[in-house]
């Protein structure tokens, strides 16, 4: 019989807080007679249990068959769905508009027109102030429908309206639609490939894009236009490595939230996209001040996230602990930062079947980095070793070059020589193979390679005429691009100077803050 954790029955039931569960019960025994359904006993075995067995379940449930349980789970599927949506209607109103929408066709199949057209006219209003494009569409073909086809005594000139009306709603459907495109599709490229590697895929990246946001105009777009358009160019200039770009157009999306209050309430999800690209460009550009203000309002929303629902409490999670761990980075306080690790793992594993595995690479990265800075290699290879070991196939692929970039870094900084000689070879083909190799890691692995054959007495020497080289090939802009993965300077500089790499990074952020 099936074991399966990922059985969607089982995670929705999973994914339930206390209250939903006796939502649930309530709404079921008021449906019922008072013999418990069998597949409320079915609910309750698999609310108790730990992990999907089927078999476990029908010994627990003698009066269920193999046969039935089939049909049973199908049915508690429904009725969960259900509980939950009558639980959450009065919170969203998409779910109170699409009701009203369902009231108005049940009425109009009865043959009560004018009082199905009453509620399309008044839910047509709530669906339109909250930007819901696709559900105003389907409630204004339903008018013209009923239009078509009975003498509704509507007022003259009723017709033209609707067709107006229609046409305005089909363009911001449009605008909207192509904008969240380019949105994806710029989003899928960072995914895929990370920065830009040279000039001539800088300049395909830039005929993509100007071919998709040619002839917009800002101003004359809707909300979720710009929220789109915005983001649209976050990612662009991400991948161009033009952060000065990227923080002004982050900015500007949230900007539209604290413009729009109300939007933030309707698409949370959004706002929270818009605040972790915002808290990502202060951390790359260094502006401290006001990422610690950003921080803060965003942690102010994440106690409130919950109440929204569950996927945006993790979503939230998982962008304001990535904020929290790159403030730590760009003050210098790696050993102050691995105090994170402990919350971040215990949500990890009560997330574990929600957050997927983009989420957890970059998780894993980055707590590897705390270690390496704070000078703990051992612990920094266990979390390396995570990623390098993840079968993921193209998904970040620069992560996966860097995270065994970091691995060969960490052994060597261990003495491994033996292992270091292996990993040069091995690291160097998988970055050829995913065509990551610039001119500044080319440089790294002829350093590593040299300095396996160097006397004790020459590796200061090797230390400085590396910095050298360093600093000759980091003089194009591409070659920089692996600066956003590994602080490779700053090791470097912790070599020469003989002290941790935190010391370094922390002196040069009290040095441009004047603290």
């Amino acid at each position: 019989m099936s074991n399966n954790n990922n059985e969607p029955l089982f995670l929705l039931i999973k994914s339930l807080t206390g209250a939903e569960k006796r939502h649930f019960k309530l709404y079921i025994l008021r449906n019922q007679a008072n013999e418990e359904p069998k597949f409320v006993q079915l609910f309750n075995v698999l609310d108790a249990a730990k992990e999907y067995n089927e078999a476990h379940f029908l010994k627990k449930l003698p009066s269920i068959s193999r046969q039935q349980l089939p049909n049973l789970k199908a049915h508690l599927y429904g009725e969960l769905l259900t509980a939950l949506r009558l639980l959450h209607s009065e919170k969203n109103m998409e779910i109170q508009i699409r009701e009203q929408i369902d009231f108005a066709k049940i009425l109009y199949n009865r043959g009560l027109i004018l009082q199905a057209l009453k509620i399309l006219d008044k839910v047509k209003v709530s669906a339109k102030a909250n930007s819901h494009f696709i559900l105003t569409l389907d409630i204004m073909q339903f008018e013209k429908d009923i239009e078509a086809r009975h003498i509704t005594r509507s007022l003259k000139g009723r017709a033209g309206l609707l067709i107006n009306e229609t046409d305005f709603v089909l363009k911001q459907i449009n605008e909207v639609t192509h904008l969240s495109n380019v949105a994806l599709s710029m989003y899928e490229l960072y995914l895929e490939n990370g920065h830009v590697k040279d000039e001539k895929h800088s300049r395909e990246i830039e005929k993509i894009f100007k071919k998709n946001i040619g002839g917009i105009n800002e101003k004359q777009i809707s909300f979720f236009g710009k929220a789109y358009l915005h983001q649209s160019y976050c990612w662009y200039y991400v991948i161009q490595l033009d952060f000065t770009k990227y923080y002004r157009h982050a900015q500007k999306w949230v900007q539209l939230f604290t413009d729009y209050p109300e939007a933030k309430k309707e698409e949370p999800y959004l706002f929270v996209k818009a605040m972790h690209n915002l808290l990502n460009a202060l951390f790359i550009t260094g502006n401290h001040k006001k990422m610690i203000e950003e921080l803060q309002q965003f942690e102010n929303f994440y106690e409130g996230a919950a109440a929204f629902n569950q996927n945006l409490e993790i979503q939230t999670f998982v962008y304001l602990y990535t904020a929290k761990i790159n403030k730590y980075f760009l003050e210098g306080n790696f050993t102050e930062g691995l105090l994170l690790i402990k919350p971040i793992e215990e949500k990890l594993k009560v997330y574990s079947l929600y957050i997927d595995t983009h989420r957890a690479l970059v998780f894993y990265y980055k707590i590897a980095s705390l270690y390496f800075g704070s000078g703990n290699n051992d612990e920094a290879i266990v979390y390396l070793n995570k990623i390098i070991n993840l079968r993921v196939g193209q998904l970040r692929t620069d992560i996966q070059c860097f995270a065994r970039l970091l691995h060969l870094i960490a052994h060597y900084e261990l003495g491994n020589m033996d292992l270091v000689e292996y990993l040069i070879k091995s690291v160097y083909r998988f970055l050829a193979k995913m065509e990551n190799l610039d001119a500044v890691l080319t440089e790294v692995f002829s350093f590593l390679q040299k300095s396996l054959s160097s006397r004790p007495g020459d590796i200061q020497k090797s230390f400085l005429a590396f910095r050298n080289n360093l600093e000759k090939v980091s003089a194009g802009k591409y070659n920089r691009r692996s600066y956003q993965y590994l602080d490779i300077v700053s090791w470097l500089e912790s070599k020469i100077n003989n002290v941790p790499v935190q010391d370094i990074v922390r002196a040069k952020f009290l040095k441009n803050n004047f603290i």
